[in-house]
């Protein structure tokens, strides 16, 4: 699934959409509804991997624009999403944007911990199960953070988030299932569509 051309790798988004719809035709649909998927793509990154790990961390549990509200008061207070300013920000501060203290604490380990990771580098040649052992035994980080992370900061295309419950709902309703699908379950049913289930699970999301 990755052609190399002129010694980058670039991600081919229809070869991936087709070999999707040959291994499970139910797909189809809302693929051609969809488009194809823009993870793996190469584009200008737009924001750090701190501000990127702060806002799912600000967004665990909230609707999108719950979230949306939350990061813009933080960074408001905080003079923008950085680990300098969130390290010298108080912590009754961060809560008067709304933060839980659990989200608030989590924010500033992760901003003190900016002299043990460089963060604008960190994830540069390390795997995927690599960035897990890096940021999970971080307070507030867990594998819905950190895979959130890898697909939409890093574009990796073989990550399969069972957890989240978009993914299982749209999973359900691509295959008109009648009761709820377990993470347990899903990951076995995923396992046939390594290694672009990033792209498996983008498609999920969009039948929603």
């Amino acid at each position: 699934m990755v052609i190399l051309k002129q010694g980058s790798p670039i991600i081919d988004s229809a070869l991936i959409a087709r070999e999707i719809i040959k291994r499970e035709i139910r797909f189809k649909p809302v693929i051609e509804k969809s488009g194809l998927c823009p993870i793996g793509q190469k584009k200008k990154k737009l924001e750090s991997n701190f501000r990127s790990l702060s806002r799912s961390i600000i967004s665990q549990q909230l609707s999108t624009k719950a979230a949306e509200t939350i990061i813009n008061r933080v960074e408001t207070i905080a003079s923008g999403l950085t680990p300098e300013n969130i390290a010298k920000t108080d912590l009754p501060l961060l809560r008067q944007a709304g933060l839980s203290a659990a989200k608030a604490r989590a924010l500033k380990e992760l901003a003190d911990a900016k002299d043990e990771i460089n963060f604008s580098r960190f994830a540069l040649g390390k795997s995927d199960e690599e960035i897990y052992q890096i940021l999970l035994p971080f307070y507030g980080i867990g594998p819905w953070t950190v895979e959130m992370f890898l697909i939409f900061q890093l574009g990796r295309i073989d990550i399969w988030p069972v957890k989240d419950l978009g993914v299982r709902r749209g999973w359900e309703k691509i295959h008109q299932l009648n009761e709820e699908i377990s993470p347990k379950i899903l990951e076995a049913q995923g396992e046939r569509f390594s290694p672009f289930r990033s792209h498996l699970a983008w498609y999920c999301w969009r039948a929603l």
